[in-house]
């Protein structure tokens, strides 16, 4: 028999967070925790070919083997650029304040 870990499957919209905890045999990788949590299941919009994954902040391929207490999560692809997004807040606030 192989050892078992503890792992999290985690993923998040504005409006509702999921996170899955998981036994998993040692060997397991990112992907294979993603569809044994049936995460996919309450979000059918993930897509591993178009979600990235990571653990704990730090991007990773989805063959990483996991360690004990990680935490698989699944990114949702960017919607706007971040410099673009940072950009026309400057705009606003800029505006903003020439209107006081």
């Amino acid at each position: 028999m192989s050892k078992l870990i503890e792992i999290e499957v985690a993923y998040a919209l504005p409006w509702k967070q999921v996170l899955q905890s998981l036994k998993v045999p040692f060997g397991t990788t990112a992907e294979q925790a993603v569809l044994l949590s049936n995460i996919c299941e309450i979000f059918p919009d993930i897509n591993l070919l178009n979600n990235e994954l990571g653990i704990f902040g730090k991007l990773i391929k989805p063959d990483t083997i996991l360690h004990d207490h990680d935490r698989v999560e699944i990114y949702r692809p960017l919607t706007v650029d971040p410099k673009e997004k940072r950009r026309r807040r400057a705009e606003i606030s800029t505006t903003l304040g020439k209107n006081k």
